[in-house]
Parts: structure tokens; C-alpha cells; sequence
């Protein structure tokens, strides 16, 4: 028997035993908190980059230490609430022909336009820290408002999607 087959039957197994469910709920909430600690972990990395390319300009507002602290924050707080949006939010399969209007597509394209931003704000923020580049104010500025906008556009999604109610159907 292959390892796959065995955990798989050992799973299987368990939905079977009433008192284990339970115990599986438990177990894939855990697994979800540790996936979006996770996640905020990535954000405050990427904010960490953001801010210590802020920090080396040495131009007024960004001269403190602090500037550091609050991109990594907020990176996690938006990698932490928009990225891995609730169940009612999450695609579905539907039919090619004719697609519905369900009102969770502004939220998707608002958490993944975030998601795009402060990636590539990280990305700049880490190959210029790399090359050790000084680079006029304007790029700068280009980076911080691509992080800035980025993971407000998350932080906007996640929250919306957790207001979301999914339709009824049948209604």
C-alpha cells in the first residue's frame, strides 16, 4: 500500500467516528490560523523591504526608525486580512453561457490588484536594497504609494468580504 493510500484511508477513516469530527474541525482551524499567520508573516517581510528603502533616503519623513514598523504592520495586516478571503467570497464554478453578476467580483479584483501592488513594491524595494542603488525621489515615492495602495486595496477587500452575505438562492 502506498503512503498516499494510507493517509488518505486513515482520513477517511475518521469522518466516519462521530467524535473525531470535531476534532477534525479543530484540527483544518488551526491549520487556517497558522496559514494566515503565515501570510502576515510574508506581508511584514515585504514591509520590512518597503521601509528599510524609505529609511536609507534620509528624507524628512522617513528618516525615523518608525517608518519600518508601520510598513511591516500594515503589510501584515493586509497580507493577514486580504489575501485569503472568506468562503462566501471564494469562486465558483459556474457555466461559461451565462454568468451572474453575485457581487463578490469587485472584492477578488480589489484583493488581487492589492496583492499585485505590494508585490511588486516588495520586489523594487528588495533589488534596489540589493543593488545598492540611490535612486531619484520620485521612484521612491512610486514604490511607497504602490505599497501604500496595494495593501490598503487589501485591507478594503478582506474587510469587505467578510460583510459579504452570500445570496440565498431559491429567494
Amino acid at each position: 500500500m502506498k503512503i498516499s493510500s494510507a493517509i488518505f484511508s486513515a482520513f477517511s477513516a475518521t469522518r466516519r467516528v462521530g467524535n473525531l469530527r470535531i476534532a477534525r474541525s479543530s484540527l483544518i482551524k488551526s491549520a487556517h490560523l497558522l496559514e494566515r499567520i503565515g501570510l502576515a508573516s510574508v506581508g511584514a517581510s515585504g514591509g520590512l523591504y518597503v521601509g528599510a528603502t524609505l529609511l536609507r533616503q534620509k528624507a524628512g519623513l522617513f528618516e525615523s526608525g518608525w517608518i519600518v514598523l508601520i510598513t511591516m504592520a500594515y503589510g501584515a495586516l493586509g497580507y493577514y486580512v486580504g489575501i485569503d478571503l472568506s468562503g462566501n467570497v471564494a469562486p465558483r464554478s459556474t457555466s461559461n453561457i451565462s454568468e451572474e453578476w453575485n457581487g463578490s467580483e469587485p472584492v477578488e479584483i480589489m484583493s488581487a490588484a492589492g496583492t499585485f501592488g505590494a508585490a511588486i513594491a516588495a520586489t523594487l524595494s528588495v533589488s534596489i536594497l540589493v543593488l545598492d542603488q540611490n535612486l531619484p525621489n520620485g521612484l521612491i515615492g512610486f514604490v511607497a504609494g504602490c505599497w501604500v495602495v496595494g495593501s490598503s486595496l487589501q485591507v478594503a477587500a478582506g474587510t469587505m468580504a467578510r460583510n459579504y452575505e452570500a445570496p440565498v438562492s431559491g429567494q
